[in-house]
């Protein structure tokens, strides 16, 4: 079983950056990672999609809505995932979510096998 562990969560005032940090547990080893991912959600929101990057290849993939302003990133040697969080706005509160996919296509939300408990991001305007 793996365990996704986030970090990096706080709070900060509009404008401000926070780094994000998602590390997959030792057995993550035994696991083939085929894409890891953000999702956020928001007080009465569902959960969306913010960001994933490939295991192989690193190719990324933003939401519209942090495009230009999140990057993510990997450290395949510690089976880590970033998210650098730039120009955060008010509307980037959430808790944000780590997620870990297993497969061979590109999964759909539901399809992730694994997911994080969360970090906790509150943007102050």
């Amino acid at each position: 079983q793996v365990q996704l562990v986030e970090s990096g969560g706080g709070l900060v005032q509009a404008g401000g950056s926070l780094r994000l940090s998602c590390a997959a547990s030792a057995s993550a080893w035994q696991y083939y990672i085929n894409v890891m991912a953000w999702f956020r959600q928001a007080p009465g929101k569902e959960r969306e999609f913010v960001a994933a990057i490939r295991w192989s290849g690193g190719s990324t993939y933003y939401a519209d809505s942090v495009k230009g302003r999140f990057t993510i990133s990997r450290d395949n040697t510690k089976n880590t995932v970033f998210l650098q969080m730039d120009s955060l706005k008010p509307e980037d509160t959430a808790v944000y979510y780590c997620a870990m996919d297993s497969g061979r296509l590109f999964p759909a939300t539901h399809e992730y096998d694994y997911w994080g408990q969360g970090t906790r991001v509150t943007v102050s305007s």
